[in-house]
């Protein structure tokens, strides 16, 4: 398993050239890889069990338990399976450059909201109606010393 720091290297690095299949492959192991640092964080050992056919949504599941804003990322989790199968088992599609697009950016934001959670257990209880989200930069600085918003 890589460090937290190894996996977001990877996701800013430049991709090998090698077969869309293999590096889909690599994007989902990205996946499972971070939740296996969740759950090793949590002191739990990650499960080698699969659900649906997929390690990383057993995982996820595992990273649930006890963690119910957790759950934010199930659909990231379940998006990355889906681009797996639509590479794998359609290999010569017209949009493969565009699914192979789509899987980097859903393996990075994993990357980013685990490892944000990791560091904020408050990372996934809310959305974008949240307050927090709907302060003006100014308010947003002047309740929370926070220079953005």
């Amino acid at each position: 398993m890589r460090s937290v720091a190894e996996l977001e290297a990877y996701m800013d690095s430049q991709k090998p050239d090698t077969s869309p299949a293999k590096l889909a492959a690599d994007y989902l192991l990205v996946g499972e890889e971070m939740l296996e640092n969740w759950l090793v964080a949590q002191e739990r050992v990650p499960t080698d069990d699969k659900k649906e056919g997929f390690r990383i949504l057993a995982l996820h599941r595992q990273g649930c338990k006890g963690e119910p804003s957790f759950n934010a990322c199930r659909e990231t989790c379940r998006e990355l399976a889906y681009y797996y199968n639509l590479i794998t088992m359609e290999p010569g599609s017209d949009e493969m450059s565009s699914r192979l697009a789509m899987m980097d950016m859903v393996a990075k934001h994993l990357v980013l909201f685990i490892g944000n959670k990791m560091m904020d257990d408050q990372v996934g209880e809310f959305c974008c109606s949240a307050k927090v989200n709907r302060l003006s930069s100014e308010k947003l600085q002047e309740q929370v010393g926070v220079n953005n918003g």
